[in-house]
């Protein structure tokens, strides 16, 4: 008996073709998945893919920075464009809208020769506005783009256990899930592109003011003759107790393994601190929101840079307020 035939419209059509897609990615678990940006964040997300089984063929604007990559047996390339020639599956990790936009768009970026049914899966803490332009973009060459920042820090990105906040297309999120499982123990569907990034800087706009805040507290009660270590201990049995004080506190010698018990070296850069807040900013004046504390944390961490911490954790903002009496 001949096989009926289904006629389907544009919009029918596209949701088949879409289905069919994500059955694809799900039955190629094991293909080869390109990773661009191997920075403090990127280098650690990126192994822990090596070490699930994944084939990994990456990309950094410093070539250095990929040898030991390549000694784990990843591809290496010349581009973000040669990334996507080969895989059609890319995690991107990137510092700021600027770069995100020169890795995907670029004269050498991935849309140059990305793959019809490529997955694009932004792990960079950009402008929301940005994450849907890179999206609109990349559909137009048949790919979909998903916007999944992260929360965590280095020691998270090193254990597996990073907490991503996804944007995009609802049906594409079980393929994004896949390989985000493999970096992070928590991956939660936030809505349409952007809304990922939206998360990610109401998350760190509240970080930024919790670290400021232990950071005074310990500061004050180091003053008052407290030990350092007694003071935690109690922050973190009472209710001023936070992430900043438990997990990632800023006073040197009260913890081991934080930036701050190596001269504020590695962890969450002081500059990429400004730069969240100063997204967070620009959405504030975007939708008309008061963030008053968020607008003074802005400052704190911009003149922090200007005086010497770019380079430091964003922790160092105790050193900073020890050495900074007049504020």
């Amino acid at each position: 008996m001949a096989a009926a035939v289904v006629r389907r419209g544009p919009a029918g059509w596209w949701r088949w073709h879409r289905r069919v897609m994500v059955c694809s990615r799900t039955m190629a678990s094991k293909t080869p998945v390109g990773f661009i940006g191997l920075g403090n964040m990127g280098n650690p997300m990126a192994k822990n893919l090596v070490k699930h089984g994944y084939p990994v063929i990456v990309y950094d604007v410093f070539p250095e920075a990929c040898k030991e990559f390549q000694d784990l047996g990843a591809q290496v390339t010349e581009s973000p464009a040669d990334v996507a020639e080969r895989a059609d599956r890319i995690i991107t990790m990137l510092p700021s809208s600027p770069h995100a936009k020169e890795v995907y768009t670029g004269a050498n970026g991935i849309l140059k020769k990305v793959k019809k049914g490529s997955l694009l899966i932004d792990s960079s803490t950009i402008d929301p506005a940005v994450s849907k332009e890179l999206a609109k973009a990349a559909e137009t060459m048949g790919a979909v783009f998903m916007d999944a920042p992260v929360s965590g820090g280095v020691g998270a990105a090193r254990a597996g256990n990073l907490t991503f906040m996804v944007g995009g297309v609802e049906q594409e999120f079980n393929a994004a899930k896949e390989l985000l499982t493999c970096m992070g123990s928590n991956v939660v569907y936030c809505g349409e592109v952007g809304t990922g990034q939206a998360a990610k800087i109401c998350n760190n706009m509240l970080l930024a003011i919790s670290m400021i805040g232990t950071a005074e507290a310990m500061n004050l009660g180091i003053r008052l003759g407290l030990d350092p270590k007694l003071l935690a201990k109690i922050l973190n049995m009472s209710s001023g107790r936070c992430w900043s004080s438990d997990t990632y506190n800023p006073v040197p010698g009260v913890m081991e393994g934080v930036p701050s018990a190596n001269n504020y070296q590695g962890g969450f850069g002081t500059t990429l601190m400004a730069k969240d807040l100063g997204l967070a900013q620009i959405s504030a004046t975007n939708t008309k929101t008061p963030v008053p504390l968020g607008s003074q944390a802005h400052q704190i961490y911009r003149m922090m840079c200007a005086k010497g911490y770019a380079v430091k954790d964003f922790s160092a903002v105790f050193q900073f307020l020890r050495e900074e009496e007049s504020l």
